[in-house]
């Protein structure tokens, strides 16, 4: 660890986030951009990363060598995919660096596999990174322990066109706290997939509908419908930043925990412990 503010590396550094995040670190008197980590063969290998986002140049350098880069480093923030965030844990915990996620699209397969590095460092991972998000986690939890299974549960999201993954991270969440507050699990109740002719809905299942167009950055509601009624807890996020701002503030939040796999809801004081 160093003796200055916290040392920052940005993997993916190309990407809608990963610049997002570089701007949100070099705006910050609390943290300080060390490294930007791209794949093998980008075209921004070696460009200074400012003026590879078309501003001016900030002094780091963009590489491929993400080993070396987080040796460099107290907190690494990755918004890649799940191959490479597996990957990137285990160098995180060589370095001993925090290690925050805001990859979506995980397997439960891959996320078992970062358990190794959570024994040697801290890892905090989350679906979505925004204290929004996070409140309307913990009201789900609390709406569907108070709803029995004659109130249908379907969490529908919204993103943009260039969104590889659904139901996205953050859908997936919500039905894990719908899940968990009526006392079952995801994988037994899930229902992600209608078409044809399917058949009524299963009493008791949570349903995920998926929407991609345009530019819409997220969005998502748990709607719990019964006869005669539904209730709707609603999210909307308008501008990245509020996920990078929750990063970063993983990030510091991370400094000088003991190893283990956190999420948002340690973060921000939230979670069943606090």
């Amino acid at each position: 660890m160093s003796d200055q503010t916290p040392g920052i590396a940005i993997t993916g550094a190309s990407g809608r986030m990963g610049q997002m995040l570089i701007a949100q670190v070099m705006a910050s008197d609390r943290m300080r951009l060390v490294a930007a980590i791209e794949r093998p063969g980008h075209d921004w290998l070696g460009q200074d990363v400012g003026e590879a986002m078309g501003g001016a140049a900030i002094g780091v350098s963009v590489t491929d060598d993400a080993a070396a880069a987080f040796s460099g480093a107290d907190a690494v923030i990755d918004f890649t995919a799940p191959a490479a965030t597996v990957a990137f844990s285990e160098m995180a915990a060589e370095a001993g660096c925090v290690h925050v996620i805001g990859t979506t699209g995980m397997s439960e397969d891959e996320i078992a596999q970062l358990s190794p590095a959570a024994e040697k460092t801290v890892i905090v991972r989350a679906g979505n990174m925004s204290l929004g998000v996070n409140l309307l986690t913990q009201l789900t939890r609390r709406v569907a322990a108070a709803l029995d299974a004659d109130y249908d549960i379907e969490v529908i999201e919204a993103h943009h066109n260039q969104k590889v993954d659904a139901p996205s991270g953050t859908a997936l969440m919500l039905g894990e706290a719908a899940a968990a507050g009526r006392g079952v699990s995801l994988k037994e109740v899930s229902d992600r997939g209608r078409d044809g002719i399917t058949g009524a809905r299963r009493r008791g299942d949570i349903g995920f509908s998926a929407i991609r167009g345009g530019d819409i950055v997220g969005e998502h509601d748990v709607m719990f419908a019964a006869a005669g009624e539904r209730i709707i807890l609603r999210h909307v996020a308008s501008d990245r930043t509020v996920f990078a701002r929750g990063a970063l503030k993983a990030a510091l939040w991370g400094q000088g925990r003991a190893p283990g796999h956190y999420d948002m809801l340690d973060v921000l004081g939230m979670s069943d412990g606090s």
